[in-house]
């Protein structure tokens, strides 16, 4: 089954004293390239989220945001700095025996200079952490997942369209290539009658071997049969439960190839026009394929 690498998910998990929302999104990419912005005091998770979410997603670029709250005041710790609360009554003391200024230093007062009273988080339980964490990615990525997938088939569809009119198209181009040889031939007789005499005698050994010549150069069977293969390639590949995105583009590429010998090989106005519509669906399957993972 092919999937989209073009994705979005959401979720969330609240686990005791903690809360985690995640969003993921994924696009294009020729890699698997994973991007996780979170706080800083849970850095040391980035690799356990990327590890988890290689095993998800083989290809793409992965963006991953994280929010993390503490909804639970156990969570907090109050410290107060008593020697630096003593300095500052101090100082204030001073200050006020110096400037001969009538009034008494409160707890008001103190509470104004800064560091006196601070909060700080509790350690973290790593283990608790992780798994809340991992409960909202997975949410998160089983909508990504959903996305793709839902995409995929949109994908697979249409590429099965493109192909089956291709193999039309390069039906077409073979059974005009059986009569190019000859109109040739006829063309090649009436162009010398034309030059020479209407009523000459025309060299047939010498005819057939132009003839020949033309034929050997202008065959294009070889490359019919490789084009086919490759079309039925590609519409197998289609099916597979593995990451195709690589090879698909690998054929399309093969397949650009075959078409191009074609073109340069049929001297044949209906055979080119032929080569263009294919050549055009190709450009439109290639840039499909750049969304597969």
């Amino acid at each position: 089954m092919i999937k989209s690498m073009t994705g979005f998910g959401r979720g969330e998990s609240i686990d005791g004293a903690y809360s985690f929302s995640v969003e993921i999104r994924s696009v294009n990419h020729r890699y698997n390239d994973i991007i996780v912005k979170m706080p800083k005091h849970i850095n040391y998770l980035e690799e356990k989220i990327k590890a988890y979410i290689k095993g998800k997603i083989n290809r793409g670029r992965v963006e991953v945001n994280i929010c993390f709250e503490y909804i639970d005041d156990a969570a907090l710790d109050v410290k107060v700095d008593i020697p630096l609360a003593k300095a500052y009554r101090d100082a204030l003391d001073k200050l006020t025996d110096e400037l001969n200024i009538e009034d008494d230093v409160n707890l008001c007062n103190l509470l104004n200079f800064p560091d006196i009273i601070k909060t700080e988080r509790k350690d973290l339980n790593e283990d608790k952490i992780w798994n809340c964490l991992r409960f909202a990615i997975e949410e998160a990525l089983n909508g990504v997942m959903d996305m793709r997938v839902k995409e995929g088939l949109v994908l697979k569809s249409d590429l099965e369209t493109q192909l089956n009119s291709m193999y039309d198209i390069i039906n077409k181009i073979e059974d005009r290539s059986s009569l190019v040889v000859t109109e040739y031939k006829n063309k090649l007789e009436s162009r010398i009658k034309e030059i020479l005499d209407i009523d000459c005698n025309i060299d047939e050994e010498r005819l057939a071997y132009e003839v020949a010549f033309f034929a050997d150069r202008s065959d294009i069977n070889e490359e019919i049969i490789r084009l086919k293969s490759h079309i039925k390639q590609f519409l197998n590949s289609l099916t597979e439960k593995e990451p195709v995105g690589r090879k698909l583009d690998f054929i399309i590429q093969e397949m650009n190839r075959e078409i191009n010998t074609i073109g340069s090989k049929a001297n044949d106005v209906l055979i080119s026009n032929h080569v263009v519509a294919i050549k055009s669906q190709l450009e439109k399957m290639r840039e499909q394929v750049q969304n597969i993972e």
